[in-house]
């Protein structure tokens, strides 16, 4: 039995090429018996093998172009994968499909500009997934499919500029997700829709511009949201109170806000609602009308109004005067014509009675 066992081990060691290289022999620093593999900085080739004990993987800076996929499907027991730091540009289909215990897998710093549909495929254990600095331009549904249990994801400077709708739908446990650095346009309803437990969302640093009112209806337990440094002039307010969460810290600042009364409204009403804590208003500006370029908004916001108001009353003043100018000429007028028509009838009395 015993020795039944140790073949069995032995076995997924043994199928691969036979020039295949162990990873520990004098090549990359494993300890804890071949538990941590630290082959960082190593130029690692597509032939080199590591131990089925291996829990933490280390292959950041390695000179790799593609994913050691030959070398992971033996690791049932990898937990951590490092791959940041290289050339890698296509994930292959179901690359990681054999790592069912994989936590956390860091893939920035790379070239990928895809993900395929199968990228998810066998990680279904993921907690934290980290595809920074890469080349991705679109994210779609089922790429992401497979990550019920993911908690982290961090897609910041990427070329993203369209999230098909339903791409989160099934992160149902996802607590932070970042998007800043990228180039979306607008959110439109339903790109966040299932992420009831999200807490973190910086969308700082793209170039957001319009805004669904419901898109973050669904964020039920969302504590920061991010919007800083976009293109946004005008917000409703209640894409904002759409928020239901017990307490959320929203950044506005950084934004071509365009300064008018209605904007003073949706501030106004913002400061009334408990949950909703607008952390750096003192830090809002206006871009627009330029006569107000580069004013705290909160320095000019009870002027806005008032300004506007007056505006109003200036017009209904002028159109009041106007009326009523327009009834004392109607009155005189009439006033005119009703006296030469009496005098008409005088006269013509007079000479039938002589």
């Amino acid at each position: 039995m015993h020795f039944y066992y140790l073949f069995c081990l032995w076995i997924p060691l043994s199928l691969g090429d036979s020039n295949m290289q162990h990873a520990c022999h004098k090549i990359c620093f494993c300890k804890d018996g071949s538990m941590f593999v630290n082959c960082s900085g190593v130029s690692v080739s597509s032939s080199l093998m590591f131990p089925f004990e291996t829990e933490h993987l280390d292959l950041s800076n390695s000179n790799l172009h593609s994913v050691p996929w030959k070398g992971l499907r033996h690791l049932w027991k990898l937990q951590i994968l490092l791959l940041s730091g290289n050339y890698i540009y296509k994930v292959e289909d179901r690359a990681f499909i054999f790592l069912e215990r994989l936590h956390k897998l860091d893939i920035c710093r790379n070239e990928i500009s895809f993900l395929g549909n199968s990228f998810s495929v066998g990680l279904m254990s993921l907690l934290e997934l980290i595809l920074s600095y890469n080349r991705l331009q679109e994210l779609r549904y089922k790429s992401f499919q497979h990550f019920e249990n993911l908690q982290k994801l961090n897609l910041q400077n990427n070329n993203i500029s369209s999230i098909e709708i339903g791409a989160f739908r099934s992160l149902s446990c996802l607590r932070q997700l970042f998007l800043q650095n990228n180039y979306l346009h607008s959110l439109h309803s339903g790109i966040f829709s299932m992420l009831q437990h999200l807490e973190i969302l910086n969308l700082e640093r793209n170039v957001i511009k319009t805004i669904a009112p419901d898109v973050f209806t669904s964020l039920s337990s969302l504590t920061i949201l991010n919007l800083v440094h976009n293109k946004i002039e005008h917000i409703r307010f209640k894409t904002l109170l759409s928020l239901q969460s017990p307490g959320t810290h929203i950044l506005l600042s950084n934004n071509p806000w365009f300064c008018d009364c209605d904007l003073q409204r949706v501030f106004a009403k913002l400061h009334s609602v408990r949950r909703l804590i607008l952390d750096d208003y003192q830090n809002v500006t206006c871009t627009e009308p330029h006569i107000l370029r580069g004013l705290p908004l909160s320095s000019v916001d009870t002027q806005l109004c008032i300004a506007e108001t007056v505006t109003v009353l200036v017009i209904t003043f002028t159109v009041l005067v106007t009326v009523v100018a327009a009834i004392v000429m109607a009155e005189r007028n009439r006033k005119k014509r009703t006296g030469k028509h009496w005098s008409e009838d005088s006269e013509v009395s007079y000479d039938a009675h002589n």
